[in-house]
């Protein structure tokens, strides 16, 4: 039964949504920041083959409140794992907020929002777009949620 109580969420009849192949504009943002849940931090050491620590002293910097997030290119301030080809070199261990794109708690806050979204994201209402459901958009925003949350150096045992 559904709570009369509850606020509908304007986008819980879903969202048109796909994602295009060869874009890459998500990713292609300078000075971006992918914030990392301490299981995106464990499975992109695991992927590159090297212990947590020694992963997060080549592959992580601090934001400016302590939470640990991915390093840019010095050259272009973009991910380090997104190449030239507009590929991501660690597509199958990406961080989960990467993964949750466009489903950012900040861009579905409101409309408005989410049309500056669309600005950056050619995916958003393209004509073949598919409908994503509100189950799968809120899948996604609590990954978001737990990815912003972030980890800091006192939250890590080595």
């Amino acid at each position: 039964m559904l709570n009369p109580f509850k606020k509908r969420k304007w986008w819980d009849s879903g969202l048109k949504f796909s994602c295009l192949p060869n874009c890459g504009k998500c990713c292609n943002e300078p000075d971006g920041i992918v914030y990392l849940s301490l299981k995106d931090m464990s499975r992109l050491a695991s992927f590159h083959n090297l212990p947590l620590k020694e992963w997060i002293s080549r592959d992580c910097r601090k934001s400016s409140d302590g939470r640990y997030i991915l390093k840019s290119k010095k050259e272009n301030k973009i991910c380090i794992y997104f190449d030239d080809d507009l590929n991501c070199k660690v597509y199958d261990s990406k961080p989960d907020q990467c993964s949750a794109f466009p489903w950012w708690n900040e861009n579905l806050v409101n409309k408005e929002s989410w049309e500056n979204t669309k600005k950056i994201c050619p995916g958003i209402d393209h004509p073949e777009a598919l409908i994503i459901n509100k189950k799968t958009i809120k899948f996604w925003t609590e990954a978001d949620k737990i990815s912003e949350k972030g980890i800091r150096e006192s939250d890590l045992e080595f």
